[in-house]
């Protein structure tokens, strides 16, 4: 598990953009992350949506990555989070959600209900094109995400 920079220094999750961005920071440097594949994160949050710290959860293949709500859940839990982000990056680079995704994020936020733990969004992380004005989709921005 990797924690943010510290208590007086924590970095706001509270939009979709700030969080890709601390991701996409971090990720490449993580000695767990391997771009090749689906790598699932989870970004755990306090009460203010300030980011706790992140950690990957679950490795997959080229297009998947299979991943349990109580390997989701279980460091929130630990952590006290009252709040968690979901991101996942394509190693296509094409960040568009396909309907696994968008089932995975659904079950996802069925479970943090039952727990308490709000689920805030799930972000593809892609790269950088000409076709695409950010690297990244949000499928709360996207209107998959509703409460």
């Amino acid at each position: 598990m990797r924690l943010s920079e510290g208590a007086s220094g924590k970095q706001m999750g509270d939009t979709p953009a700030a969080v890709a961005n601390y991701l996409m920071e971090r990720l490449p440097d993580s000695l767990c992350f391997k771009a090749d594949v689906e790598n699932l994160v989870v970004v755990f949050l306090d009460c203010r949506r300030r980011i706790i710290g992140y950690e990957i959860i679950s490795q997959g293949g080229l297009d998947t990555v299979f991943v349990h709500a109580r390997e989701v859940f279980k460091p929130a839990i630990i952590l006290s989070a009252a709040a968690i982000i979901i991101a996942h990056n394509h190693p296509s680079g094409d960040p568009t959600p396909s309907e696994s995704d968008i089932k995975v994020m659904r079950d996802m936020m069925r479970a943090g209900q039952l727990l308490k733990i709000e689920l805030l969004d799930s972000i593809i992380l892609g790269a950088e094109a000409a076709e695409r004005p950010k690297p990244w989709v949000s499928l709360k921005e996207l209107g998959y995400l509703y409460h």
